[in-house]
């Protein structure tokens, strides 16, 4: 039996062909009976330009239905879909195309003459676009008499490759199987319920696994329409919410909705989940959204290595600050440096098995057996701490830790305390080089607007909540954190940007 993840989702699609897959903006819908015949033919003119089973595609284009269909038609020919970040650089593109060793890449109409040259040099056999000008995907696959059919896989084939940040080194192409996927997506749907009555509003990018591995395939394994949004703006998601079930963001979409004035309980009303991920959800956001709409904000952990690993519940209390249980099939724990069971209550690393964990590093096997303890254990860099009851916290990653006078700071357990301050939005505590210290405690925060924010007078504030050593050394009031595309705030930035303030 072939365990290829179209398959599986296509077993799920409405009987109805003229069931709508993706109401899109602006333009007719895509029909779930339209799905099967596009993807062949993409598939089809992929082969007919080298592409074979197991060949590596990478993506450099816009949110687009046709990118959707990209995807699938890969998934259902066997090949190993890369979807890289529009925002890329030349010079990073050319380490993705060297590192992944495509047979095809497919790029932006705009970035032809540019990636033509850079694919040259890394040996990639066809360079295409989905639309427009010679070499189109698209006219290609218009072309194509019949598509072949969906390739048989197993669940330990690759699905796709998605390179992390790299914000701690050279970027890593975390390897998704077939199973990988499957396991998480219909895990998902059951656990969030969808059904095929639901309606998904989607604005997340999808060339990460927020936007096209959750969002899409709890979907797809349910049937359901997906209201279809080129990019997040408040103004037109709120235009939409009424006819949506279900909604999946950042946290940044959520404040976003708040600051925005005609986003009202009615707004929300027709919403049974909204759902947060890819960054902390403040506290303060959770409590404000479920004033204003009634709604208690979903809030959920995972990371590109993992898809999804611990969310909490659908039916039951849900808790602000924390990312829930772990997932149905999926084994979490808190450990110490040597791998061993932390107690419950302490901080320690997260760490997790099941069938959702990625199969390793492309090209990387010292770097894969580096991650995983011997007993198959992913250790995923997080720091965080398990409640009795089994309910995990967040509480930084491994690598924002900051050692201040030989004594550990929590960058949260900070900024938890900065944020309730007035007039703070929002804050990011990291650490710099300190000539006594070591590292020296160091915050950036962004005035909620309320009142002009004065350092010394939150350092003041600080000190009945946080042990002398966990203050910060100094605080700056910026205009905005900085974040990438999936609204994770980049600490590496501000430790650069901050980085003599102690030694220069």
């Amino acid at each position: 039996m072939s365990e290829n993840l179209y398959a599986l989702l296509a077993a799920n699609f409405p009987d109805d062909p003229s069931a709508v897959f993706l109401d899109i903006e602006n333009g007719p819908p895509l029909l779930y009976g339209e799905i099967d015949g596009r993807t062949a033919r993409i598939a089809a003119a992929l082969s007919a330009h080298g592409a074979a089973a197991g060949d590596r595609v990478v993506a450099q284009v816009e949110k687009s239905p046709d990118a959707v269909m990209l995807y699938l038609a890969c998934l259902r020919a066997g090949l190993v879909f890369v979807p890289l970040n529009t925002a890329y650089t030349v010079q990073e593109v050319s380490f993705f195309l060297e590192d992944a060793a495509p047979a095809v890449f497919v790029c932006r109409e705009a970035d032809r003459e540019t990636a033509e040259a850079i694919a040259g040099r890394a040996g990639v056999g066809a360079v295409l676009t989905l639309r427009d000008g010679g070499g189109s995907l698209l006219d290609a696959a218009a072309e194509a008499r019949a598509g072949p059919p969906v390739f048989a896989r197993q669940a330990d084939d690759l699905a796709a490759i998605l390179y992390t940040s790299g914000t701690t080194g050279m970027p890593k192409g975390a390897m998704l199987t077939h199973g990988n996927l499957s396991s998480n997506a219909f895990v998902l749907r059951d656990y969030w319920g969808f059904t095929r009555s639901d309606v998904l509003l989607h604005a997340l990018p999808i060339f990460h696994v927020h936007g096209l591995f959750v969002a899409f395939h709890c979907a797809l394994a349910s049937g359901s329409r997906v209201i279809f949004q080129k990019a997040f703006a408040a103004e037109k998601a709120i235009a939409r919410l009424p006819e949506a079930t279900a909604m999946m963001g950042v946290p940044t979409y959520y404040t976003r909705l708040l600051d925005t004035p005609g986003f009202t309980a009615g707004s929300a009303r027709s919403v049974r989940l909204f759902i947060s991920g890819s960054a902390p959800l403040l506290e303060e956001t959770f409590a404000a959204f479920e004033a204003l709409t009634g709604k208690r904000i979903l809030e959920r952990y995972g990371m590109t290595e993992v898809g999804m690993a611990c969310s909490n519940p659908l039916v039951g209390e849900r808790i602000a600050g924390t990312v829930g249980f772990a997932l149905p099939g999926v084994s979490v724990r808190i450990a110490d440096e040597a791998g061993r069971e932390a107690p419950r209550g302490t901080v320690g690393v997260l760490e997790m098995t099941g069938p959702n964990v990625f199969s390793g590093y492309w090209r990387l096997p010292d770097k894969t057996a580096e991650d995983f303890r011997p007993d198959g254990y992913f250790i995923s860099g997080d720091m965080a701490r398990m409640d009795e009851a089994g309910r995990v916290t967040i509480v930084g990653r491994a690598k924002d830790l900051v050692i201040s006078g030989g004594l550990n700071v929590y960058p949260k357990e900070v900024e938890l305390c900065l944020d309730a301050l007035p007039g703070v939005r929002e804050s990011a505590v990291f650490g710099v080089a300190h000539p006594d210290f070591g590292e020296g405690v160091t915050a950036a925060v962004v005035a909620d607007g309320s009142m002009a924010l004065d350092p010394e007078a939150m350092l003041t504030g600080l000190a009945e909540s946080l042990a002398n050593f966990k203050q910060p050394k100094r605080i700056f009031v910026v205009d905005e954190l900085p974040r990438n595309a999936m609204g994770k705030i980049q600490k590496k930035t501000l430790r650069d940007r901050y980085t003599n303030i102690y030694t220069g």
